[in-house]
């Protein structure tokens, strides 16, 4: 399926589309109101250059914004915009920057949409930095949480959670089988004897607990015997899904504008979800089509190499 009528596919599948090229431009291409999620990382805002082409704080705001009023035209009335962004120090001090905050505002209060919720994207296995202002000078403790923009085109984009339910620990699969004596808390809560009724699953909170190591994964063994660095700042597959699961329907339209590695399009395609990705780097968009060599035997390349 070619979504982006007038321009041609790098490679595809049988639910999805990676396009190569500048998503400001691409995004021309897609009709208004035609995506239910825009789920993406995109460069961070970051004091210093990484290989992967982040803007400094300075510009980072204003380069964001021309990008997600568009994102606002294709987005579905109803579809939600998720965003990931890392936070950073100012130059030369143990002071954090506040660009995260600064951007909210704008695309709240200039863009015109809703803050649907916030959460908390925490990795325990991140090393620790700076160096400067964690190892060296011992002033600050490791960063390990990014922030999380939940936003929408309307007050009640579509969510469910009961798709996204956790498994009950031990104590409350205890509590469940033998039963709760209704009380009111001292915080004035009322627990009621429907608390321990079975939901199939506990409802998660906005703190998202996962790490970022994939080292076995076929994508990362490709790269190895392709020789090919993998991309620097990959997010972890079951932020994905998660988010994936939790907001849209199955074969609802998922959209990642800076799609790097295409972890969004191949766990779209597992969870039977339309995809569109689009990358302007030529050599992390080649190595995203290992994520579906093997895994779909329904993968066919454009750009010259069937498989």
């Amino acid at each position: 399926m070619n979504y982006l009528s007038g321009i041609e596919e790098y490679y595809k599948t049988n639910l999805g589309s990676a396009y190569l090229g500048d998503s400001l431009e691409l995004m021309n291409y897609l009709p208004d109101s035609s995506i239910d999620l825009i789920l993406t990382s995109p460069p961070f805002a970051l004091t210093s250059k990484k290989d992967y082409g982040n803007k400094q704080e300075e510009e980072y705001i204003e380069w964001f914004l021309d990008f997600s009023k568009e994102f606002k035209r294709i987005l579905k009335t109803e579809g939600s915009f998720v965003v990931d962004l890392g936070g950073a120090y100012l130059p030369g001090h143990p002071i954090r920057s506040i660009y995260q905050y600064e951007l909210l505002v704008k695309l709240v209060k200039e863009q015109g949409f809703y803050l649907a919720q916030e959460l908390f994207h925490y990795n325990p296995a991140r090393l620790p930095a700076p160096a400067q202002w964690v190892n060296v000078e011992r002033c600050r403790v490791k960063d390990s949480i990014n922030l999380v923009w939940w936003l929408s085109k309307s007050r009640r984009p579509k969510a469910n959670n009961r798709k996204v339910l956790q498994p009950y620990s031990k104590a409350m699969k205890n509590l469940i089988k033998n039963g709760y004596k209704a009380k009111m808390r001292p915080s004035g809560h009322n627990i009621t004897h429907k608390f321990q009724k079975d939901n199939s699953g506990s409802i998660p909170p906005n703190l998202l607990t996962l790490g970022n190591n994939e080292s076995n994964s076929r994508y990362m063994k490709r790269c190895k015997e392709e020789g090919i660095k993998p991309h620097p700042a990959r997010f972890p597959w079951k932020f994905a899904e998660f988010f994936i699961n939790f907001l849209t329907d199955e074969y609802d339209v998922v959209y990642d504008p800076f799609g790097g590695s295409n972890t969004t399009g191949w766990v779209a395609e597992g969870l039977k979800r339309k995809w569109i990705c689009t990358e302007i780097e030529e050599e992390y968009l080649k190595t995203s089509e290992f994520r579906f060599e093997k895994e779909l035997n329904i993968f066919t390349s454009v750009n010259g190499n069937s498989k």
